[in-house]
């Protein structure tokens, strides 16, 4: 994993120096070497930078930006299955001097244009310059694993890995965009492919642009989408077939992922997607497989002791850390500078203490991402199934007679509810069920903080709801049910967005390559045909998953309640991060600002110190974009 930037620009005004500058600021990301290519043509200057994280081949033969001929690459990511094509491309007569992947893909590109992308096996974030055709080709892996920033204006075209890089220009204007702060306040980060500023873009996941150096046009194309796999038929097999096929795909998946010539580890958590990445790799290693799990016992947060128990089932070479609750505290005021576009995951925080812990011995670790989006994990997938239906057969006037009593009640005063685990956030959720429970709102509901009357009321000016793709129709209606249709949102907006972004700024904070085995597009093509049953059966999730893990853990070792990455952010905003509240949430920074109604704000702030304990995401999510705003508008 690296980092990538550069620029095409039409005034040919931007040097050397700064294309450096834009790659420095990245530093985290790749902090064996740097490198830099420079052209001229008639109509622009265009510059290539690379930061390295030195992966598979170690050599300067790994170097980047690389050409071949007249192409020109700077590349993020990895292509596991790289050794297949080079042979396949030995054969039509090309000639290697590396061992490097970022070769064959200047090669498979040189060979088949962006056709190439079909055979690639991997994560990844490219663009590679043409001279011939005085062309710039960008693109972003199918799930969107690497994450690939852009902006166009006036004559200026600039791309990074992570959004810091394009503020290191000096042309590149700061202009929020309002619209996307109202997105990010619902759904905890900004969806693609907006972003933050006007005039920026996320490039989206399966999407490849070009960008004719002749004429400023820039066209996006879409080469995978995940439709393409839910639209199919369901496939008619046996289950314990369709066991046996789906544990090879896997195997295979996870196999690719420990190609590497540096050390590998796993993020063990002891849920069963991380024990079925581990346990699978295990089986098919004969060197024990080094997992990693971080516990923060006074902040409630410790699966510790469960995933010890697992690893030592497997004969893993485990290391656990336990953390204090200061420790993890200590990492909210880094979180703007790595989260460079506001960020709310609260689990980033413990995702990035792990990182910590695993960079100590390994410089890549799997994170056993995704397989509640394509194996039907979710809580809200079981919610929606057993009691969508009986909460739209509830009468309106009872359903809003409800809600009223809610807003009166507050969480924390429910017995027994209120000592589990996200009850206020979903207390919080459910009042926008009531108001409507129609099948695609009661999904986005769900999936958001704050519902669209309530986000008008935050901000001075007018806010309009920006297109996402939650509001896709492409599932066909002979293939439609709610489960493919919540599955496949999902793995277009939550995962993309927040999941992934997560993973890969918390490794990346430490220079730690982050892979995602559940990832490789071969398994969301076979799990989105399988009968729905197999994934979701009478209200056990991830049924299939289970049934391959239950082969090697035993099912009494594995079951208990999914904890997740839970942070109790309701008790820190009320005692150790108060004092930040007290800062961001002031009259003064409100005003000064001159984004949000500051009534509103108080409202807010005031009703979660008063007892509504279910306030308390609404205030974390305000209190990340305040500290962004400050350390990316205010500071710089």
């Amino acid at each position: 994993m690296c980092g990538i930037s550069g620029f095409a620009d039409f005034n040919k005004k931007t040097s050397k120096e700064i294309l450096q500058q834009m790659n420095r600021a990245m530093l985290h990301r790749g902090p064996d070497g740097e490198g830099y290519a420079e052209f001229k043509t008639d109509t622009a200057s265009i510059g290539l930078g690379h930061r390295r994280l030195s992966i598979i081949d170690l050599s300067e033969g790994g170097a980047q930006p690389k050409a071949f001929q007249k192409l020109h690459i700077t590349y993020n990511g990895e292509i596991y299955n790289y050794e297949e094509i080079k042979n396949e491309l030995e054969r039509k007569g090309h000639q290697f001097n590396s061992h490097s992947d970022t070769e064959v893909i200047l090669h498979a590109y040189n060979e088949w244009g962006s056709a190439a992308l079909q055979k690639f096996i991997g994560m990844f974030a490219f663009v590679i310059y043409d001279e011939d055709k005085k062309q710039l080709f960008a693109c972003r892996d199918r799930a969107g694993v690497k994450p690939f920033f852009y902006y166009f204006k006036d004559g200026l075209f600039l791309f990074a890995s992570e959004l810091k890089a394009l503020m290191h220009h000096p042309n590149f204007k700061k202009e929020i965009n309002t619209d996307a702060v109202a997105a990010f306040l619902q759904y905890g980060y900004v969806p693609s492919p907006h972003c933050i500023f006007t005039n920026t873009y996320k490039l989206k996941p399966g999407h490849f642009l070009f960008i004719n150096l002749q004429n400023q046009q820039l066209q996006t194309t879409q080469y995978w989408n995940v439709y393409d796999a839910y639209n199919k038929p369901k496939l008619d097999i046996s289950l314990p077939d369709a066991i046996t096929e789906t544990e090879k795909l896997l195997t295979s998946a996870f196999q690719y992922r420990m190609v590497s010539d540096v050390p590998v580890g796993v993020f063990l958590s002891g849920g069963y997607d991380s024990s079925c990445v581990t346990a699978i790799l295990q089986k098919n290693n004969t060197e024990k497989i080094k997992t990693f799990t971080i516990g923060v016992p006074d902040a409630g947060l410790n699966e510790a002791p469960f995933a010890k128990e697992i690893a030592a089932h497997l004969g893993t070479d485990h290391t656990e850390y336990y953390c204090t609750q200061k420790e993890a505290l200590e990492i909210i005021p880094t979180l703007p500078f790595f989260y460079d576009e506001p960020f709310a995951d609260s689990s980033a925080i413990p995702t990035t203490l792990v990182s910590r812990i695993a960079r100590e011995k390994v410089t890549v670790a799997l994170s056993a991402d995704a397989g509640d989006e394509i194996f039907a994990g979710y809580n809200r997938y079981d919610y929606m199934l057993k009691y969508g239906k009986k909460i739209q057969n509830i009468p309106g006037f009872i359903r809003n007679g409800i809600v009223a009593l809610m807003n009166v009640i507050p969480a924390d005063s429910i017995p027994l509810m209120n000592k589990k685990y996200l009850f206020h956030s979903r207390y919080e959720k459910l009042k926008g069920l009531l108001k409507d429970p129609s099948e695609k709102q009661f999904f986005k509901s769900m999936s958001r903080q704050i519902n669209e009357k309530n986000i008008l009321k935050l901000f001075k000016s007018n806010v309009s709801e920006i297109p996402t793709a939650f509001d896709s129709n492409e599932l066909k209606d002979e293939q439609y049910s709610i489960l493919s249709y919540m599955m496949a949102i999902d793995y277009q907006t939550y995962l993309v967005d927040d999941i992934l972004q997560k993973v890969d700024r918390a490794g990346m904070s430490v220079s730690l390559e982050g892979r995602e085995p559940f990832l490789d597009h071969r398994i969301i093509e076979w799990a989105a045909q399988l009968p729905l049953e197999y994934k979701y059966n009478q209200g056990n999730k991830k049924f299939i998953i289970k049934e391959i893990v239950h082969q090697y853990i035993p099912q009494q070792m594995m079951d208990r309640p999914k904890m997740g990455f839970g942070i109790p952010i309701a008790k820190w905003l009320e005692k150790d991060l108060k004092p930040f509240v007290d800062n961001y949430f002031s009259e003064e920074f409100i005003k000064k600002q001159n984004i949000f109604n500051n009534d509103e704000v108080q409202r807010i702030k005031n009703s979660f110190y008063n007892g509504k304990s279910e306030r308390a995401e609404k205030i974390w999510f305000i209190l990340m974009f305040q500290m962004w705003y400050d350390k990316w508008i205010n500071n710089n």
